[in-house]
């Protein structure tokens, strides 16, 4: 069983970059691209250094990649 195996998106919350890219293989300059064209959801700034996803927007797009509408 590799790494991606044991990974489960947490049903609330809140996911920094780091942890959505565990579950979304993309890199960085491709997220913010999918940001911007709509494809991905937008970050919720806490701060002006500290953004982060919701869990479920991150669950929801997983459900629609997997969907083959993604």
């Amino acid at each position: 069983m590799n790494k991606a195996d044991t990974l489960i998106v947490p049903t609330t919350g809140f996911l920094r970059l780091k942890q959505v890219l565990q579950f979304i293989p993309v890199g960085k300059t491709a997220w913010y691209a999918g940001i911007k064209e709509g494809r991905f959801p937008k970050p919720i700034q806490l701060s002006a250094r500290t953004a982060v996803y919701r869990a479920q927007d991150i669950a929801a797009l997983i459900d629609k990649i997997s969907q083959g509408q993604g």
